[in-house]
């Protein structure tokens, strides 16, 4: 009975909230209010789903002390003459101290019976103001983020405007589709509130009713994302352990992508074109040049070249080109089209690159296979480090990716579907009382009379993660959310953070009230009325008594629909209906998907030979500086070596002498032409006709030049003799080439 659980809960939850934004944020670039903005939402939404399990078991053991609770009178409690049954080592300080009543029964103060021998206390148990006080916090937050703070950020972020008047103006704009909608739900439930006259208006109700109206926008996109992917996970997961099916939506998606990739990359292109054009119009002493270079900052550094050339800001140019100047709107239209055409860019190249490593693992898996020796031979082998490089060998690599991760995948497949099954069923049936028909509320209470208060936390975080698992993987599956993506290695860009963070703002809340409905926790969805004591999260999300329509049928019937959209998402209606609009849709017997999983072979194939000559010329290089050092290297040899080269100089000039020697020796003058020749193509001719000619001046041959000249006479041809200004050219045939 200690606060030390929910502490270090609290503590690692923070932790595991900023390792995730580190590794799919980039937090030196990005802004430090997304950066803020986006811990907060992905730490609040986290807490919601790790501390809803202790409330759980609270719960469980609130309602335990009130069901063998005998009915008592006040006077009875506080005669110290009473016939309660004894208890020594009371603790008043951490035991629940709220008196109930109704109108039957007199009060009962349950303090007195906390230490009962029957009730046995949660190792995570803390004291009843705690939690309130907690999801207060907590869920007011993440409804002001994930309605106005992050939808305004996000809006703010990919405006065009150049000032901060503009950009919040632009901001509320954009979000009143978004406002609109929450205002006409909040709206229609005050008419009906207002027409009823047994009701009235004040302030608890009208919280309550936007509550509700949080709730049913948060319900219909949770009853749809999680249908679709209490199906798609676990087959997600067994099309994973089958590696030529996998191989095959993999060459699928990348013909699909590569048409993204290149209308990406040809929206930026034009976009470019438009940015250099108005470069060129707006110049330097131009009021809005200041606008036109924030436009240009925001181009990529790789392509910030092609802008630069032929735009000379400080030139003067004709009169006649004012009237091609772009306004300030235009140039707000073509900021905001050069947003979105990068962040459109970067999305597909990203997603490119990630599509390929998984196709070129893949090949590799394939192509392992083959190999007697059980050596797992990768194109592009990662290069561990420390104790990896003695435990991730090539054959326990084999062994883990060709033999043992299909099998452990097959495994996991069936968990998942009867999990899924498990939820569905539970959904379906979570609203009836008697007898009860959900296997969540059927397990959950059996631990709950064993007090097995860690199997209650144990199995709610696990669910409330598989479910949270499932609505989130449809958000970034379905294709409306195709513009936002989750990249890891700090390839996140700030609107998908954002993004995220208000999608699990959204959507953690109701799924949590759902998960309670399914173990019946909440009195006004399962409609037990007798059941007085509820958790501390349902008391702060509130109920539905002042409206009876959706009380009755909106959380009670609603989550039926999952069933619907999981048998459609099971016999893959969706997909179908799309391949006959014309969307391509990954469907086995289809042509159209056969012949973009032959594109996609051949995409893979260029890519990897495109990445190998990337590597083999770094490897060239690696080699060329392990050889011969760096620059700076060869600098410091050459200065080194120029105190041996004046020392060799007597003996470099007797060399060639010599060499001069060999070929001077002919019989006939019929072979004069030849010699003259052999002299001409002879890499130490030149010095020879350096040595003979008598204007050469060996003053002017500075131990720079005689290190030249060495070099030259190991192998180099004269190539016009650019440091010897006033020497002689050699005098033989072809001299004029």
């Amino acid at each position: 009975m200690s606060v030390a659980p929910l502490a270090v809960e609290v503590i690692c939850v923070f932790c595991l909230a900023a390792y995730l934004l580190h590794k799919y944020g980039n937090i030196r670039r990005q802004h430090v209010l997304v950066t803020l903005a986006t811990l907060v939402a992905w730490y609040f939404s986290m807490i919601i789903i790790f501390i809803l399990p202790l409330d759980v078991s609270t719960t469980f053991y609130r309602i335990c002390l009130g069901s063998i609770q005998p009915p008592v009178t006040p006077a009875a409690v506080l005669s110290p003459t009473t016939n309660a049954t004894p208890h020594t080592n009371q603790s008043y300080t951490d035991a629940p101290s709220n008196v109930t009543g109704n109108d039957d029964q007199p009060l009962v103060r349950r303090d007195a019976l906390f230490d009962t021998p029957t009730c046995q206390v949660p190792w995570s148990y803390v004291q009843e103001h705690v939690l309130p006080n907690m999801w207060h916090v907590v869920y007011w937050t993440s409804q002001i983020l994930t309605w106005l703070i992050l939808p305004f950020m996000q809006s703010y972020a990919t405006s065009g405007d150049f000032t901060i008047q503009g950009k919040i103006k632009t901001a509320l704009i954009e979000n009143a589709i978004y406002y609109g909608s929450y205002l006409l739900i909040f709206g229609a439930l005050l008419i009906y509130v207002a027409a009823r006259p047994d009701l009235q208006i004040d302030g608890p109700r009208l919280k309550m009713i936007g509550i509700t109206a949080s709730n049913t926008w948060g319900l219909f996109l949770l009853v749809l994302l999680l249908g679709y992917g209490l199906v798609e996970v676990p087959r997600k997961c067994w099309t994973s352990s089958n590696r030529e099916q996998l191989l095959a939506y993999t060459r699928f998606q990348v013909a699909k992508l590569s048409t993204d990739k290149s209308d990406a990359e040809e929206t930026l292109e034009d976009v470019l074109e438009e940015v250099s054009k108005a470069s060129e119009a707006v110049r330097y002493n131009h009021p809005h040049r200041k606008y036109m270079d924030t436009i240009l900052r925001k181009v990529p550094e790789d392509m910030q070249g092609r802008l630069n050339r032929g735009m000379d800001d400080y030139e003067d140019y004709p009169d006649g080109r004012a009237a091609s100047i772009p306004s300030g709107k235009d140039l707000v239209a073509l900021h905001r089209k050069t947003i979105r055409a990068v962040t459109s860019q970067h999305r597909t190249q990203i997603q490119w690159d990630i599509l390929m490593e998984r196709a070129f693992g893949l090949e590799d898996i394939a192509e392992s296979e083959k190999c007697a020796d059980r050596r797992f031979r990768s194109t592009f082998p990662q290069h561990y480090t420390g104790i990896l490089k003695h435990v991730c060998t090539p054959t326990v690599e084999w062994y883990w990716k060709c033999l043992v991760r299909p099998w452990v995948l097959k495994v996991l497949t069936v968990i998942l579907a009867v999990f899924s099954f498990v939820v569905i069923w539970s959904e379906v049936t979570f609203f009836n009382k008697k007898p009860v028909l959900s296997l969540f509320a059927i397990f959950i209470n059996v631990a709950a009379k064993n007090y097995d208060y860690f199997y209650i936390e144990l199995a709610s975080c696990l669910t409330i993660t598989y479910l949270c698992v499932c609505v989130y993987f449809t958000v970034f599956r379905i294709r409306i959310f195709n513009y936002y993506y989750i990249a890891p290695y700090h390839q996140t860009d700030s609107n998908s953070l954002l993004f995220s963070g208000m999608l699990l703002c959204r959507l953690t809340p109701p799924l949590c009230l759902n998960f309670l409905g399914m173990i019946h926790l909440d009195k006004h969805v399962t409609g037990n009325e007798d059941q007085e004591i509820e958790s501390a999260f349902t008391s702060i999300m509130g109920h539905m008594d002042v409206i009876s329509f959706l009380s009755d049928g909106f959380y009670i019937y609603y989550p039926i629909l999952v069933i619907v959209v999981a048998l459609g998402t099971f016999f893959s209606v969706g997909n179908r209906c799309l391949g006959l609009l014309g969307f391509q849709q990954f469907i086995g017997d289809d042509d159209m998907t056969s012949d973009l999983i032959e594109e996609g072979k051949e995409m893979i194939k260029r890519e990897k030979r495109k990445r190998q000559r990337v590597e083999d010329g770094e490897a060239r290089r690696k080699s060329w500086r392990d050889r011969y050092g760096t620059t700076k290297d060869r600098a410091s040899s050459l200065q080194n070596r120029d105190a041996s080269d004046s020392d060799s100089e007597s003996s470099l000039l007797h060399r060639i002498a010599s060499q001069l020697a060999k070929y001077s020796r002919v019989k006939d003058k019929d072979d004069s032409a030849q010699v003259e020749l052999l002299k001409d193509s002879e890499p130490l001719d030149y010095d020879d006709s350096l040595a003979e000619n008598e204007e050469f001046d060996r003053a002017k041959y500075t131990r720079s030049q005689a290190g030249r000249s060495s070099r030259q006479a190991t192998g180099s041809r004269w190539t016009g003799g650019r440091g010897y200004g006033s020497q002689a050219p050699p005098k033989g045939l072809f001299d004029d080439v």
